[in-house]
């Protein structure tokens, strides 16, 4: 059964002749559209962008997904405005939002068969904001860029200590290979754990500071945080939420915040340290609703590891033919 979230195009999507299971009318703050449909079972949303404030921001698209599924929504967008276009249709790809149309035809089309990253890559190829083969890599994609260039990835702790300074250390050595020891920097926010690691190009600052210390590394080519509680993330591109799969850890979130999974649906979730097979990783999914990017089992960061180079690859910031030395153990894996 369906949902419907209508405002201006109402008239058209009352002659949509599908299956609804509720249909609402309205002009509504995504947040509140987030908090209606959470927990309410659907196979998919059809929404009118006009039922939303602020439908021309991106950042209400971010909020909007942060809580709900992409995958299960269809953007009726109105035809001939300033979001019918490659530039906004392609951020709005940037962000996992692959189902879009203007009219009936497109939303029973997409009902049926909808959108992957290949049905709307020509869409990016159109705006020239980004490189395809990219775009393919990363899915839902890295490559978000500052006015100075960098690629800033910033990497958040879920459950508690779930690794994210080891984990940024692991993937600074190894992009420091690659693009070059000055051109990778990682940045703590509010902590001082990065000296122990003696490394020039890994440092700390204040949050209030984070805007300063960024330009200050604006030749890098990749930018790596750790904003341990910061809850201010506009500045990176990506952001990497690390989550350590122990019982006690799972459950220490869920009684700290209940719906601290909900709020991960469309983002890049990383198991850390984790000792889940596949089939478990499976059932994690299905329990916590929402999609693991990577799995990682314990890694000893004293070694190259050849599964941070396959995490890399994944992530769209080596390509597939980066060489790397250490063992092949990361078949063993899920990705």
């Amino acid at each position: 059964m369906n949902v419907i979230v209508a405002n201006t195009q109402q008239s058209q999507l009352s002659s949509l002749d599908i299956d609804i299971i509720k249909s609402i009318s309205g002009v509504y703050e995504a947040g509140e559209i987030v908090e209606m449909f959470k927990s309410f079972f659907y196979s998919k949303m059809i929404l009118d962008v006009t039922a939303i404030k602020h439908y021309n921001d991106l950042k209400t698209y971010e909020l909007l997904i942060s809580g709900l599924d992409p995958e299960k929504i269809i953007f009726l967008l109105p035809e001939g405005s300033n979001l019918c276009t490659s530039n906004f249709l392609s951020h709005l790809i940037k962000l996992g939002i692959y189902n879009f149309t203007t009219n009936l035809n497109g939303i029973k089309y997409l009902l049926k068969k909808p959108n992957t990253i290949k049905d709307v890559e020509h869409i990016v190829k159109m705006s020239g904001i980004e490189d395809s083969t990219e775009l393919n890599t990363t899915v839902a994609t890295v490559a978000t860029k500052v006015e100075s260039g960098s690629t800033i990835i910033g990497v958040k702790n879920i459950t508690e200590h779930a690794g994210a300074t080891t984990f940024i250390y692991m993937l600074k050595k190894e992009l420091a290979i690659v693009y070059g020891q000055d051109k990778v920097v990682a940045i703590e926010i509010d902590k001082n754990d990065f000296q122990l690691f003696n490394d020039k190009n890994m440092v700390s600052c204040k949050q209030n500071e984070i805007g300063n210390i960024i330009s200050q590394y604006n030749n890098a080519d990749i930018i790596l945080i750790d904003l341990n509680g910061s809850v201010d993330d506009s500045f990176c591109g990506e952001v990497l939420c690390l989550i350590e799969p122990s019982t006690l850890k799972l459950n220490k979130a869920v009684r700290r915040n209940r719906n601290c999974f909900s709020k991960l649906v469309g983002k890049k979730v990383v198991l850390n340290q984790s000792l889940l097979l596949n089939n478990d990783v499976v059932d994690f999914e299905s329990e916590a609703a929402i999609k693991v990017f990577y799995n990682l089992p314990p890694l000893d960061e004293r070694k190259r590891n050849a599964i941070i180079n396959d995490f890399l690859t994944k992530l769209g910031l080596f390509n597939k033919n980066t060489k790397n030395n250490s063992n092949k153990i990361f078949g063993l894996f899920r990705r």
